[in-house]
């Protein structure tokens, strides 16, 4: 009989119990796994449920109802609305009014006598600011002819307006393009609009082509433009998605605060980039987000600067994340304070931060980001933390992130770049996509366009009739910023 016979039940010898600890050890250790991607993920996750507009890029519009806390501002002690001492606006009387009509007493509002011989004692006056009924006017060009006594006939040249039997004028066309580029206005209700309005009963087909026409017109100045922008101190660069034809494009600008050129692009990588052909050739001061399509490395010639605004709310998502952690705070404030004593030598007419003042941030920043690493300790492999992903693109990239310190030509954050991009987006919302590549590459032209001249302080609808009528307008060379 086995030794290890006991009550009927044979015991286990020593070998298969370090056989059963150790097949327990490994699951053990794979549920530890297990449980550690886990938790990982469920942090991950709470940090996607947790994103808005203060700690991430998504915009405020994105926040829904439950908007994030904002951090108060200390109250400036005013009330609100217009403060004492302050000039006010009010409609102001003409005092030279375009049409005079007098209304004068018929009866005495005594005695009911007339008033017919009545002396004048005074005037009351209200001015009602108005503007005339629209309506299209046709004017008829007529092109004589005459014979010499050659015998050649000779014509009267047209204007360049009048280029066929019947036609639209620059005027209406003009509107239109306003309408559809500059307030976002779709194109069948940009028809019905001039038919409501105007009582031009245009085609949704005239719309696109005088949209169309009008893009062509300023290809030259779009080529100037960009050739402007190569030769910028400071250059602004981002993108965006957007819909043609119901496929994804990306949109990407590249502007100043006098400039703006855009490129659309079924891309968003270097392909795009390097086809627009600013950012290659430039090689002054490049402002942009951490997206690897705008790395040095890939655009030597220019010298690089990180967005402050995009790594200020890395920053406030690194202290929601890890709350009982004093350093996320500390490199934000710091960031934040630098950005303040820069705009103070601005202002001052310095070139440079006071060094003393420089020199404090720039070391709490530095000691913050070190502190940081320590807490954070890299795990193997190539995947790291969003956390620690941040921090040695902070350490590694420093020069970049402290550009703006250094530099006070060169701005805190790419805010240019997302203004430029907004009107994209808006028109998105309200037409949902454009159709063709071809119309969407006319109404980012035109839109360029005016965004240059509105930059200028050059009106509007002027810029369009410029254009259209083949004199558009082209921004100076020597603005350049």
């Amino acid at each position: 009989m086995d030794d290890r016979w006991v009550s009927g039940v044979v015991e286990p010898s020593r070998e298969e119990l370090l056989a059963v600890v150790s097949a327990q050890a490994r699951v053990i250790e794979e549920q530890a796994k297990r449980i550690e991607q886990l938790e990982a993920l469920v942090v991950e996750l709470q940090r996607r449920l947790g994103q808005n507009s203060r700690n991430s890029s998504k915009p405020p519009s994105a926040d829904g109802p439950a908007k994030p806390v904002r951090r108060s501002s200390p109250g400036s002690g005013r009330s609100p609305g217009k403060q004492p001492g302050a000039p006010g606006a009010s409609l102001a009387r003409r005092a030279d009014p375009d049409t005079v009509v007098d209304h004068v007493p018929s009866a005495c509002g005594g005695c009911g006598s007339g008033l017919a011989g009545a002396a004048q004692v005074g005037v009351v006056v209200r001015q009602v600011i108005d503007i005339p009924q629209i309506s299209v006017s046709a004017t008829e060009h007529r092109m004589h002819k005459r014979r010499c006594a050659c015998g050649v006939v000779s014509v009267a040249v047209a204007p360049p307006e009048a280029t066929g039997p019947v036609v639209y004028g620059p005027n209406l066309r003009a509107l239109a393009v306003y309408l559809l580029v500059f307030q976002h206005v779709p194109v069948e209700r940009t028809a019905m609009l001039l038919a409501d309005v105007c009582g031009a009963a245009v085609s949704t087909g005239w719309v696109c082509r005088v949209l169309a026409q009008t893009g062509d017109a300023l290809a030259d100045v779009d080529k100037l433009v960009k050739t402007l922008l190569v030769a910028a101190h400071v250059l602004h660069v981002d993108e965006t998605s957007t819909q043609v034809g119901g496929k994804r494009h990306w949109l990407h600008v590249a502007c100043t605060p006098l400039l703006t050129a855009y490129h659309l692009h079924p891309s968003r990588g270097r392909i795009a980039v390097d086809d627009f052909g600013v950012l290659p050739c430039f090689a002054g001061v490049a402002v942009h987000d951490a997206l690897s399509v705008y790395d040095a490395h890939a655009y030597p010639k220019a010298t690089h600067a990180l967005c402050g605004a995009h790594i200020n709310r890395e920053l406030t998502a690194a202290e929601e994340t890890h709350p009982a952690q004093i350093w996320p705070t500390q490199a934000r404030q710091a960031l934040l304070a630098l950005n303040t004593a820069a705009h103070r030598a601005r202002a001052a007419g310095q070139e440079h931060i006071p060094p003393e003042i420089a020199q404090f941030y720039l070391t709490l920043f530095a000691q913050a980001i070190a502190v940081g690493l320590s807490l954070h300790p890299r795990a193997p492999g190539r995947e790291q933390t969003k956390t620690r992903n941040l921090l040695e693109r902070l350490r590694d990239r420093a020069d970049e992130v402290l550009r703006f310190a250094h530099d006070l030509r060169v701005p805190f954050t790419n805010n240019q770049a997302e203004r430029d991009l907004r009107p994209a987006k808006t028109q998105l919302k309200i037409s949902c996509c454009h159709r063709s590549t071809t119309g969407a590459t006319a109404w980012l032209r035109v839109r360029g366009y005016i965004s240059t001249a509105r930059k200028h302080g050059i009106n509007v609808m002027t810029a369009i009739h410029d254009a259209i009528t083949g004199n558009p307008w082209k921004p100076p060379a020597a603005e350049l910023t």
